[in-house]
């Protein structure tokens, strides 16, 4: 059983999100990987294994059978439930759910959740990521159980969540599939990381500018690779997601600057020279500003390898010029 978390961490990020762009999320060492019991459940994939019970981050949710209308609010978890063979059990997903196409995207919001809306679309199981207006309990009370599963604060947390929607949702053996091959290429990456170069980096959230320290999901997926965050020094941690000013960027120096930011707002290393001091930043004069895809450096789903894998590349040719 997991330590019960809860959704501020997401809510934070998903809100510096929605705020700075216009939406369209120490070293880990992933441990093995969560086995059925872990998940709280032990449900086979035939759905015989009914009714299982999860433990979420709302407690204990029993699933009395195999939900065949699942809704997702999250667009983190829609691409979990297609990722672990779930998606012929998705009837409707929440407006920022992109990924994967064939997904079915409505007008549902996982920041403004509307009850009448979810309803309407008679599912036996909703997945989110926040509790927002108490969107739990306000569906208990029509008798439609919800999943809670809070924005990852580190990796293992992200293949504990994925397990969990596996067993809820009768793909158990899948998922666990899919947490083995993610565990499988992190490794990889960390183990091929030039750590010896002592890199530093700033990972922007927004252009406001936000940034995130190493204690936060992303944070950590960074320190795979032995990089340096100058966030970690920002006076004010505002929960792992500090606000920065232009002159702590400046007098910092990062070696690497990685851009959460580009599709949502446009930036890039030619937007970052405009900015007030920033011209000389060693990361711009050496053409290491990355920009990265703003989805996956947002969640914390199947596809965080491929974000890996970016951050990963960037740092080899960082490494190799330094």
């Amino acid at each position: 059983m997991r330590p019960r978390r809860t959704a501020l961490a997401g809510a934070l990020l998903g809100t510096l999100i929605l705020a700075g762009c216009g939406q369209t999320g120490t070293t880990a060492t992933p441990s093995a990987a969560p086995s059925a019991s872990s998940a709280s459940a032990s449900a086979s994939d035939s759905g015989a294994g009914f009714p299982v019970t999860v433990e979420a981050g709302n407690g204990k949710v029993t699933l009395a059978k195999k939900p065949e209308r699942i809704i997702s609010l999250s667009a983190t978890h829609t691409e979990t439930l297609f990722a672990i063979g779930a998606g012929p059990q998705v009837v409707a997903v929440d407006d920022q759910s992109n990924y994967p196409a064939e997904a079915p995207k409505t007008d549902l919001s996982g920041f403004k959740p509307n009850v009448e809306a979810i309803v309407a679309q008679k599912p036996d199981l909703v997945i989110v990521s926040n509790d927002i207006d108490q969107i739990v309990a306000e569906l208990g009370k029509v008798n439609v159980p919800v999943l809670l599963e809070p924005a990852a604060t580190k990796l293992d947390e992200a293949y504990e969540e994925i397990a969990e929607i596996g067993a809820a949702t009768g793909n158990q053996a899948r998922a666990d599939e899919v947490v083995s091959g993610m565990k499988t290429a992190m490794d990889k990456l960390a183990a091929e990381a030039p750590k010896d170069k002592k890199l530093t980096y700033y990972h922007e959230l927004d252009q406001t500018p936000y940034a995130a320290t190493s204690q936060t999901f992303i944070g950590q997926v960074y320190g795979l690779f032995g990089l340096t965050n100058i966030a970690d020094k920002a006076p004010d941690q505002a929960g792992g997601y500090p606000k920065l000013s232009a002159e702590f960027v400046a007098q910092a120096d990062p070696d690497m600057i990685f851009l959460g930011d580009v599709k949502c707002c446009q930036q890039s290393k030619d937007t970052l020279a405009k900015r007030p001091g920033w011209k000389g930043l060693s990361a711009i004069k050496n053409d290491q500003v990355i920009q990265l895809d703003d989805d996956l450096a947002s969640r914390w789903g199947p596809r965080v390898v491929q974000l890996a894998e970016s951050i990963g590349a960037a740092v080899a040719k960082a490494g190799a010029k330094s």
